[in-house]
């Protein structure tokens, strides 16, 4: 186990190195002078120039990409163009709020999309599962800016009960959390649905049955852990894309998170803090996935079998 962990640690090296070159590049050739955008319409052609110089910009690509990334592999990200402020403070201190947001977010898609997805297999094309097919559908089709400003009319300004925006208060994060985990919801609940109903025919099942076995402990000891693996796949993408930062529901609630920092940053062309992004969502992502294949070996001994080799 400790080999193949080491094995996909490694493997995440050219990953990060060309998906940060690729990011790089693209925001080299963007429209725009990032001089221009930050000194204002009116600066002169010599102000614009001497910027570009002092920022590096006036160098090849090739040559700026491995002096940012020389420069990275020392812990200097740089420093932002708009805020003048280092990119590893601004990222501190917006990442809590979009790691709150992703974990109660899949949390809530977890605790309401697993249960229902089994009791819609057990209970199949009965009224139970009509309904849940139903809600899967509809919230997989709701856009997430609909969403969020539905709830924000009934649940803060009509009921009062919950904020409209911010991040300062568990409170805070409830209505983002529903709206973000709303896709992700009816994606796990129809996927745990078709793999329990996949399971629950397999002929192991009915030997179960056979014997005497509950039906509880038949769907809850036997075919649950066999329908784990692709439902782990679903909560760990998403997971991972949630970690990139919910920018609809941060813009809706006006949550200070990664999303909206790396949205404002490339519409300013503001390199340093696009770049510091993107390795940190690369590295999340890649450990995401990681996390994913170690829970797959503890859920079904055989994949660990093929990793202890």
């Amino acid at each position: 186990m400790y080999k193949y962990i080491l094995k996909r640690l490694a493997l995440m090296i050219p990953v990060i190195i060309g998906v940060s070159f690729v990011i790089f590049t693209i925001m080299s050739f963007m429209p725009g002078n990032p001089a221009r955008l930050l000194l204002g319409e009116k600066a002169t052609p010599e102000a614009i120039e001497q910027l570009n110089e002092e920022l590096g910009l006036n160098d090849p690509i090739p040559i700026r990409y491995l002096n940012y990334m020389g420069d990275a592999l020392h812990g200097d990200f740089g420093t932002s163009y708009t805020s003048k402020q280092p990119v590893v403070d601004e990222i501190i201190a917006r990442f809590p709020t979009t790691l709150k947001l992703a974990l109660l977010s899949v949390l809530f898609a977890t605790i309401i999309g697993l249960p229902l997805g089994i009791l819609s297999a057990v209970k199949q094309y009965s009224w139970i599962d009509n309904l849940t097919t139903v809600l899967g559908l509809g919230f997989i089709s709701v856009p997430p800016f609909w969403l969020g400003l539905m709830l924000i009319i009934l649940f803060s300004a009509q009921l009062g009960w919950l904020p409209s925006y911010g991040s300062d208060t568990f409170a805070c994060f409830i209505l983002p959390a529903i709206t973000s985990s709303a896709s992700t919801f009816a994606t796990l609940l129809r996927m745990t649905r078709s793999t329990m109903l996949e399971v629950i025919r397999q002929d192991y099942v009915t030997t179960a049955y056979a014997k005497g076995a509950s039906k509880q402990r038949i769907i809850f000891r036997h075919c649950l852990p066999n329908a784990l693996i692709p439902l782990i796949t679903v909560v760990g993408v998403n997971f991972g894309g949630m970690l990139a930062g919910s920018v609809i529901t941060e813009s809706v609630f006006g949550m200070s998170g990664i999303g909206s920092l790396l949205i404002n940053s490339i519409r300013s062309q503001n390199v340093p803090t696009v770049m510091a992004c993107t390795l940190l969502l690369a590295i999340l992502f890649g450990l995401v996935n990681l996390a994913v294949d170690i829970i797959y070996a503890y859920v079904d001994p055989r994949i660990k079998a093929q990793y202890q080799k």
